[in-house]
């Protein structure tokens, strides 16, 4: 299967230089562009729309570490493994909890507000997989949006500094790398006026990814509109290995509004299990105790697919989520945004039962990084959901997103600060690639959601992946391969090219999978198979062609070299 390996754009009407070029204004991306000001000569930071867009905005549940003096480093590493299902690396969790609590705090000292009690103590929660309470939430239920104003408000105090540039509505198109294949910069497309204007590009020393995730891929997700996974689209076309894209985060409980229901739709978090709400079969009956253990609070891929055998046994499309037991005002004290966003789809979660079902909430793979972020590109790094860490395995534990993402990208900045101080990044000269320039028509992304949701989604198998590919592999890439075909360099097309390149890669890498784990759940292959504990590694040839081959989990240093 070929794919192209840069997108059909007209030529940059303006240029610009900078030290760094961060892509991205979710937690990821901010911290890492805070960390680099005043550390290199210039940092710029790009969002697709203004600053305080992004998945961390949405995001409920909370912040994960071991903060209370009950709990440990090794605990919580501990229930990551356990919840990644065997495809962890073991080094890259170690960095995650043992660097988290540091992490927190400096999350503070920039202005974050988390809950306390009347001790003056943070007020630590209790989510699914974890053995202890150690979230840590803002708001009730307004985690990430109390993140991203401390850190947007920290952006905007130093954004009359010399060192620092933000740039929204802007559309990165391209990595841009030098003849030896190395990044140098990104092309870009803003929407605005000014300087700044149209088809740009920005030379840097290092190109830092903090994209999101793949949210838009699939017909229904609890990711914003922008999460077209941008940065893998990118990132393979630029050279770099992407891993794990096969382990798929389904959140198990999303309000159902029917099949119709399409976009980014109203998560209903876990912390409302985490307080003792019950799932339900539409007759009424609760079926996760005869699952698990622990129940409502088992891992999500757990639950999410106890979900699907209940609706197949019933005959329904969706379960009932019963909160009714805590109280109303408990509720919408704890739950306010949870709350307020049901109301305003006419349902009170203190007096009604909830219909939920799955849908796709965030991604375990990506570009694959060690654990200073680096890719298997030099000078491109990965920050946050887009990245493939390794510490998510397959399946994320719960409230370990937002903690990844300011662990790792506190260590990316460090590490691209060291390497410019080392002369280890110097400024190189941008140069076309081999392959083919492509574009997918806009108008196609509907069908390659309903293809996805169909073939690659909650449960897969061998027949529907294999369907799945072949379909997304007939969707006309290059503008020019059809005449009727309408499609030009703009917004909607760079973005669905993305969303298609990403859909196949993922779709491929399932396909390769032949067993159940994590957030991978396949008919034909239901058991977890021991050969199989290693990560799938995807790569673009010269010439566009996709490839897949094997890599060790004990690094990913070692799987980026493979």
């Amino acid at each position: 299967m070929i794919l192209p390996t840069s997108l059909a754009a007209p030529a940059p009407g303006w240029i610009t230089n900078a030290d760094v070029v961060v892509i991205g204004s979710g937690v990821a991306g901010m911290t890492t562009a805070l960390d680099l000001c005043g550390r290199v000569g210039k940092v710029v930071l790009l969002t697709k729309t203004v600053l305080s867009s992004g998945s961390t905005v949405w995001a409920q549940g909370g912040v994960a570490a071991a903060l209370d003096p009950g709990d440990t480093a090794a605990a919580h590493l501990e229930d990551t493994l356990v919840a990644g299902v065997g495809v962890c690396d073991p080094d890259a969790v170690d960095v995650l909890v043992t660097e988290g609590p540091q992490a927190i705090a400096d999350l503070v000292a920039r202005g974050a507000a988390f809950d306390r009690g009347d001790d003056g103590k943070l007020l630590l929660g209790l989510e699914g997989g974890h053995h202890a309470s150690r979230i840590a939430h803002a708001g009730g239920d307004a985690t990430g949006a109390e993140i991203s104003r401390a850190l947007a408000a920290q952006i905007e105090q130093v954004r009359a500094h010399p060192g620092i540039e933000v740039i929204e509505h802007a559309q990165m198109i391209d990595v841009l790398t030098d003849d030896r294949g190395r990044a140098c910069g990104v092309t870009l497309h803003v929407v605005g006026e000014g300087t700044r204007d149209g088809i740009g590009a920005i030379h840097a020393r290092a190109v830092v990814l903090a994209t999101g995730g793949i949210g838009q891929l699939f017909t229904s997700s609890t990711n914003p509109s922008q999460a077209t996974a941008d940065g893998i689209g990118a990132a393979l076309r630029a050279g770099a290995k992407l891993a794990d894209l096969e382990f798929v985060q389904f959140h198990p409980t999303v309000l159902w509004l029917g099949s119709g229901a399409r976009g980014q739709l109203t998560l209903i978090s876990e912390a409302v299990r985490g307080e003792g709400a019950y799932l339900l079969d539409v007759d009424g009956a609760r079926f996760m105790p005869a699952v698990h253990p622990l129940a409502e609070l088992a891992p999500r891929d757990v639950v999410s697919h106890a979900i699907v055998r209940t609706m197949s046994a019933t005959g329904a499309d969706h379960v009932l989520l019963d909160a009714r037991h805590l109280g109303a005002a408990f509720l919408r004290h704890r739950f306010p945004t949870i709350s307020e966003r049901l109301g305003e789809a006419g349902f009170d979660i203190g007096n009604d039962l909830i219909p939920v079902a799955p849908a796709q909430h965030f991604h375990s793979g990506g570009v694959l990084t060690d654990t200073n972020g680096r890719t298997s590109v030099d000078g491109l790094y990965a920050v946050g959901e887009c990245a493939c860490t390794g510490v998510h395995g397959a399946n994320r534990l719960a409230s370990n997103s937002l903690l990844e993402g300011l662990v790792f990208s506190r260590r990316a900045a460090a590490d691209i600060v060291r390497r410019i101080d080392g002369g280890e990044l110097p400024r190189l000269r941008p140069a076309p690639r081999e392959g083919s320039s492509g574009l997918v028509a806009g108008a196609a992304r509907s069908r390659i959601q309903r293809v996805m949701t169909a073939g690659s989604g909650v449960v897969r198998s061998r027949d529907s992946l294999a369907a799945a590919l072949r379909t997304l592999s007939h969707v006309p890439i290059d503008a020019h391969a059809r005449e009727d075909v309408v499609a030009h360099p703009q917004f909607a097309e760079w973005e669905t090219s993305n969303i298609l390149g990403g859909a196949i890669a993922l779709t491929a890498a399932a396909l390769a999978r032949a067993e159940s784990r994590g957030g991978h759940f396949r008919t034909d292959f239901p058991q977890r198979d021991p050969q199989w504990g290693r990560r799938i590694v995807l790569s673009l040839a010269a010439d566009g062609a996709l490839q897949l081959h094997d890599a060790p989990l004990t690094s990913t240093l070692a799987a980026c070299a493979g």
